[in-house]
């Protein structure tokens, strides 16, 4: 029996991006990934402030993610140099900057990159405008840049507000993608950075409004120290209404199993904690399914990775979220 396949757009950029396309390949499935383009941090921001391209980062994270291309071919894109002139680089980011350099243009150097690791799917850059994220603070305060803002850990609980500088506009591929989508899938991931980030861009929010698609909601699993300290469920979902729209998230899948209490002492020692649920009354019109959705599979930072161990100890199962969103 043939299945219908199913056309679903992913949002938002880091490893939540790369859990859920990499389950979600798996089945009969037609995929688009919107990424941001506001990482200013790392290899992607070197590269952007010395060659003037946009941030590699996300992008690449989701081409490894969706390529059906041999183990080698996908481990040298993530491959990060750990010693020399290149140290902290990736060689992804700089092969998608050189492209870009050689094309004239970040989306058609993707295009290229996506031929060569034979993707399932398409990546597309939310915008094509160099663009950077700035945080208002309620007392007046700005912090510019996505580095910055994801980094910090004391000032961001006083957010008042979050913009692009300057602002940025859609990219031009994305609005027929989602005018023709079934599911639209909003990746857990950093809040500001990975997630709002894009919802800023202007036209993304209209068209998601404007489109028939199940807008989806995936639950992060943890609070970040100083800026989702004490957040539920409900309170992630408000902080992106703010910039999506109200009633524009039809469904919210999250968590039910708790982690080792061992895992969890790791976490609390560096402020994190377990994104509670919350009072689900207060959003009567969103469908909440809960499942069990941890990996027990741990994964080992490498090498010049500045995020470390810790982050990667309590991480959805890539499988597991992939058959919820697709039965959904």
């Amino acid at each position: 029996m043939n299945k219908k396949i199913q056309k679903i757009v992913t949002i938002g950029g880091g490893s939540g991006s790369f859990m859920v396309l990499s389950g979600l390949k798996k089945y009969p499935v037609d995929l688009s990934a919107i990424v941001s383009m506001a990482d200013d941090g790392g290899s992607a921001g070197i590269l952007r402030d010395e060659l003037g391209v946009l941030p590699p980062g996300d992008a690449r994270q989701c081409l490894v993610a969706l390529s059906k291309s041999s183990r080698v071919l996908r481990e040298l894109f993530n491959y990060r140099y750990s010693n020399g002139g290149l140290s902290g680089h990736s060689f992804g980011n700089i092969f998608l900057s050189t492209l870009e350099k050689i094309t004239g243009g970040f989306d058609t150097a993707i295009k290229e990159a996506s031929q060569i690791l034979r993707i399932k799917g398409r990546v597309l850059p939310v915008t094509l405008k160099n663009t950077r994220l700035v945080a208002v603070l309620k007392n007046g305060k700005k912090i510019v840049g996505e580095k910055n803002i994801y980094t910090n850990s004391t000032d961001l609980i006083n957010l008042k507000k979050l913009y692009l500088k300057p602002a940025a506009s859609l990219n031009p591929e994305i609005i027929k993608v989602i005018e023709e989508t079934d599911k639209i899938i909003i990746n857990p991931g950093d809040l500001y950075s990975s997630l709002i980030a894009n919802f800023l861009v202007k036209g993304l929010p209209e068209a998601i409004k404007k489109s028939k698609a199940k807008v989806i909601y995936i639950g992060n699993l943890m609070t970040k120290p100083g800026q989702t300290e004490g957040f539920t469920l409900i309170d992630y979902i408000k902080s992106i209404e703010k910039y999506l729209g109200k009633g524009v998230i039809s469904h919210v899948v999250y968590n039910t199993e708790i982690p080792d209490a061992k895992l969890l002492k790791k976490y609390s020692r560096q402020g994190e904690n377990l994104v509670l649920p919350g009072d689900f009354n207060e959003m009567p019109k969103i469908k909440f399914f809960g499942h069990e959705l941890l990996g027990h599979t741990f994964y080992k930072a490498k090498k010049g990775d500045v995020l470390g161990n810790v982050r990667s100890l309590i991480r959805h199962d890539s499988d597991k979220l992939a058959e919820v969103i697709y039965k959904l």
